[in-house]
């Protein structure tokens, strides 16, 4: 079914080299194509990869793009590229600097794999997703933005860490911006079906949603020299492998907004279907007038960045 499927992974530091590892433990696919700025860092990582692959009998080969015009035809391009938020570091204050990487990263994607989806994990995720789909001249549906699966997945372990049952059967709902302006929906979560608001007081709740927007911050505080990586790679294969098998499965992720929910020209996180075309359908949800609320000014914030960028040429010809 995945078969000579080809997916390349530009950046090959925690998030990227994971996303490459969960991907080659599943075979997913045929071919993993690492390409990171330390070359030899991303063939040692390879090798152990493959070798990984091999212990568990999956068919998935990692190799190596020493140039990005060896990252040719690949069917996915995950983009992990750019400078870290360290402790102190708003996302904003990346925003420059990995704008301008991520440019370069992208125009090498669309002249060497144009038929590929590209998946945005750079932060700021929302600006760098708008970025990508700007260079590119992709279709908005195949640039998309991995951080509502995370942030879902975030608030679902803090739900279960709350109540002590129920892991494995929470279903957690976030939209909106990834960073402190992310919407979660608590209306739209449930335990094995039973609504959220069942079995969490109120206050419960708003603890889980405060905790949920600074998911991030937290590991941070803790880890000191870096940011988390385990869930964000998960998040970005679960992404992948929906994208390869052509699932139709919906899951929240930053795409351009066209119209829906009253906005355009703005990347935000919205439930879309995921399939081989990429995000083949954006799924419309009610909000209530509080979650307007919260959706209006997290895409105020993603708009914000995008002024800056424009304020600054970034936008040649705009």
């Amino acid at each position: 079914m995945s078969q000579g499927k080809r997916v390349g992974i530009v950046g090959a530091g925690n998030v990227g080299a994971t996303v490459a590892y969960s991907l080659a433990m599943q075979g997913s696919c045929h071919e993993i194509i690492l390409r990171d700025n330390k070359i030899d860092v991303a063939k040692g990582k390879a090798l152990d990869m493959s070798q990984a692959a091999s212990a568990v009998r999956s068919h998935t080969i990692v190799s190596v793009a020493e140039e990005m015009s060896d990252l040719v035809d690949c069917d996915v391009v995950v983009i992990t590229a750019g400078s870290p938020r360290l402790p102190g570091m708003s996302r904003d204050d990346l925003l420059m600097i990995n704008a301008k990487i991520t440019k370069e990263v992208v125009l090498g994607v669309a002249k060497y794999s144009p038929q590929a989806i590209i998946i945005m994990v750079s932060n700021p995720l929302d600006a760098m997703t708008y970025v990508a789909l700007k260079e590119s001249g992709f279709e908005r549906s195949r640039v998309i933005g991995m951080a509502g699966i995370l942030d879902s997945s975030r608030m679902a372990a803090f739900i279960q860490e709350k109540l002590g049952y129920g892991g494995g059967q929470i279903r957690a709902s976030v939209m909106g911006g990834h960073g402190d302006d992310m919407v979660p929906l608590p209306r739209y979560s449930t335990v094995a079906g039973v609504p959220l608001t069942d079995v969490l007081s109120q206050t419960e709740i708003d603890e889980i949603v405060d905790r949920t927007r600074h998911g991030g911050a937290e590991i941070v505080g803790y880890l000191k020299t870096g940011s988390a990586y385990y869930a964000p790679a998960k998040s970005a294969a679960i992404m992948v492998d929906a994208i390869l098998k052509d699932t139709k499965q919906i899951h929240p992720c930053a795409v351009c907004l066209e119209g829906e929910y009253g906005y355009s020209d703005v990347v935000s996180g919205v439930p879309v279907m995921l399939g081989a075309k990429g995000a083949e359908k954006i799924i419309e949800v009610t909000l209530d007038d509080k979650e307007n609320k919260m959706f209006a000014q997290s895409c105020s914030s993603v708009t914000g960045l995008i002024d800056t960028l424009k304020s600054n040429n970034f936008f040649e010809g705009e």
